[in-house]
């Protein structure tokens, strides 16, 4: 596996420009854009290619890739009056607040 293998990248569509924008998150921001998401992706990679080679000719250490995996926990802090609205909403719908929570979020990102 080559270096530059281990870094997770990013291409997404951004409503704001309204193209695809590509990232290295944790490293490289938002570097390139266009309107075709796998040139956008192949300019990222080439974008990446390119600062992990300045990296090692200048004797630089490359930044941690952000992969990692996940527990399926978290800790959020909501505040008491919050946490116990959510919880007897999630009582009146006859939930856990954890299934409560878990259906809400879930509805957040499939949008």
């Amino acid at each position: 596996m080559k270096e530059q293998d281990r870094y997770l990248k990013i291409v997404e569509w951004s409503e704001e420009d309204s193209c695809y924008v590509g990232s290295i998150p944790g490293w490289i921001g938002k570097c390139c854009h266009g309107n075709d998401e796998l040139k956008v992706f192949q300019e990222l990679s080439k974008i990446l290619n390119e600062w992990v080679d300045i990296y090692s000719k200048e004797g630089r250490p490359l930044p941690k890739p952000t992969h990692k995996k996940y527990s399926g926990k978290f800790l959020l802090r909501t505040g008491p009056e919050l946490h116990q609205a959510l919880t007897l909403k999630a009582l009146n719908e006859g939930e856990s607040l954890n299934n409560f929570l878990v259906k809400k979020l879930k509805s957040v990102i499939s949008g």
